[in-house]
């Protein structure tokens, strides 16, 4: 009720201007009623002018003993004159004083309803007006307007690391440094959370004078931000729009809402190119903001509509060249897009939230396909850094291989090894929960990212996965290839099996046979299939449970199997 008394935007607006005019305590009615006295004590003061006249006299006369009593009606009056002239202007000074405090008020409103209470900078609503000055004064000069987003980077991690009382002190810090780099026709404004934005003129056809702001604000950043407890290192994602060619002609006309929009699409585009930069907007922004929005739109329609399928790619024997299981691979085949590659819609179903949707379903019809194969087949499984991260994983991925009734020995996990450094207790806790079920767990991408020997040492993987970037350098021998030698090496150190990745052609597959047994796939055997042209490659080759009469285990055995083998194992 309050908002809509107050923020004009009340479907009820005569029932909102009744419940003010009712308000016993309304300036308004205030101001109208002491207007009225103030009119009765000037006409009283002309009455007492005129009743004082003769009342006056006659009374000092009398209380002087030589005149008659003055006329009692006129004294009467002329007290009463005096007494409406004391009210009067007792409520004429309420008054003044009423109407100054309500101008405070007023300019307290105009300035709260105009600046972001934390750091003092305009708010989004202002910031859209003052673009508009500033754009009218520039057009007047001959001159263009620049308008600068800017966000924080992972400012959410620095909130959760540290507290939001910190948070809150960083972007205070943040607010200063920006503005003492400013000139003085610059506005800065805070759109909301850490997310910031300056306008400001510059001369048409000279945006180095930009560039030279924003390599600036990096410069200013690369100083940690110092707070009494805790020392912060922040970076910055800039995003520019200029209404103006940068030769200094003027293109389409665009407005404040136009520039915003606009910057708001270069700082997309520098987060998306890794952070710590800026862009200035181009109009292909636009047509690849578009697309992600298509791309957006249509991942929530086709998961809906199930249109995400589980591909499958062999994994071959090196030595023998025998058939030892499948990865499993994303594809979207879409009505508008075709068949897309996860490399397009993992890291945006990662962004807007669903990949564990996503992963969870594609698991499950991966576990009904894997099923029907041979039981000496296993099933690989590439787990999102997202789904680490939920500490209930490991519980729900047991209980999809119970309801799928699929035995876990033979399923393989295979974990990035940048996902080891986001919470490594977390994912120590899940390796070991999925490990003591049966679970096989494998380091994906090995040598591409920063595992060290100790975590290999002390995290109970059960293989790694050589990085495809290696692997194709064993075409040539050369120096890089020696790193595939190193890793096998390792490999055979810690008594773990290898698989190779990316095997493309005969020379790959021939070195690779020279370093003993490992486990292979790539294009080479053939491109990721279907649940059905699989069905059928197995089919004929008579590794499908029908063919062989086998029956399928009960998963609860199978589970139980496994922790019979760990206290085995560990008696």
């Amino acid at each position: 009720m309050f908002s809509a008394l107050w923020d004009g935007r009340s479907n009820q607006p005569h029932r909102a201007a009744a419940l003010t005019d009712k308000e016993p305590d309304n300036p308004l009615h205030n101001a109208e009623r002491d207007f009225v006295a103030l009119g009765i004590a000037a006409a009283s003061i002309i009455l007492l002018i005129g009743t004082g006249g003769s009342v006056v006299p006659q009374t000092i006369q009398a209380m002087l003993g030589y005149g008659d009593k003055p006329d009692m009606v006129l004294a009467n009056a002329l007290l009463l004159n005096v007494a409406l002239i004391i009210f009067g202007w007792r409520r004429y000074r309420e008054l003044t004083r009423e109407i100054a405090e309500r101008r405070r008020a007023e300019a307290r409103a105009q300035v709260l309803a105009s600046t972001d209470p934390l750091t003092g900078c305009l708010n989004r609503r202002a910031m859209f007006g003052e673009t508009e000055a500033i754009r009218t004064r520039a057009a007047q000069r001959g001159e263009a307007v620049a308008y600068c987003m800017i966000d924080l980077d992972n400012f959410k991690q620095i909130n959760d690391m540290h507290g939001h009382v910190h948070g809150d002190a960083v972007l205070v810090m943040l607010c200063e440094r920006i503005r003492a780099l400013l000139p003085r026709e610059a506005r800065l404004a805070r759109l909301g959370g850490d997310e910031f934005a300056f306008v400001m003129p510059f001369p048409a056809g000279h945006p180095e004078r930009i560039d030279d702001l924003a390599i600036r604000l990096f410069e200013s950043f690369a100083e940690p931000i110092q707070l009494p407890e805790v020392t912060i290192d922040v970076t910055l994602s800039i995003g520019i729009a200029a209404d103006h060619e940068p030769d200094g002609t003027i293109g389409l006309v665009v407005d404040a809402s136009t520039l915003m929009h606009r910057a708001d699409m270069a700082l997309y585009h520098a987060k998306k190119q890794g952070r710590n930069r800026y862009f200035w907007f181009e109009p292909s922004m636009e047509s690849e903001l578009r697309f992600r929005h298509s791309l957006e739109t249509g991942i929530r329609r086709g998961l809906s509509r199930g249109e995400f399928l589980p591909f499958y790619e062999q994994q071959i024997d090196v030595e023998t060249g025998a058939l030892v299981g499948f990865e499993m691979l994303a594809r979207w085949r879409s009505p508008d897009f075709g068949l897309v590659s996860p490399d397009v819609f993992v890291p945006v179903a990662e962004e807007i939230g669903l990949i564990s949707e996503m992963s969870e379903r594609l698991m499950e019809r991966a576990f009904a396909d894997a099923r029907e194969w041979h039981d000496s087949l296993t099933l690989s499984i590439n787990i999102s850094p997202v789904q680490l991260r939920d500490p209930w994983f490991a519980q729900r991925l047991l209980k999809m291989l119970v309801a799928a009734n699929f035995p876990p020995r033979r399923l393989e996990i295979e974990i990035t090894e940048s996902c080891l450094h986001e919470n490594i207790g977390l994912v120590r806790s899940m390796i070991t929960s999925l490990r003591n079920q049966g679970v096989q767990i494998a380091l994906d991408d090995f040598g591409t990212g920063y595992s060290s020997l100790e975590q290999l040492r002390n995290l109970p993987f059960d293989r790694i996965k050589i990085d495809r970037s290696f692997v194709a350098e064993l075409r040539e021998p050369s120096n890089r290839s020696h790193i595939v030698e190193a890793i096998v090496s390792l490999g055979r150190g810690l008594d773990l099996p290898l698989t190779a990745e990316g095997v493309e052609d005969e020379d790959i597959l021939m070195a690779l046979k020279r370093m003993g047994r490992l486990k292979a796939q790539g294009y080479l055997y053939g491109l990721p299939e279907d649940a059905d042209a699989v069905r059928a490659r197995l089919r004929e080759a008579g590794q499908l449970v029908e063919q062989a009469g086998e029956s399928a285990p009960s998963p609860i055995a199978v589970v139980g199997d496994a922790h019979r083998r760990q206290r085995g194992a560990q008696s």
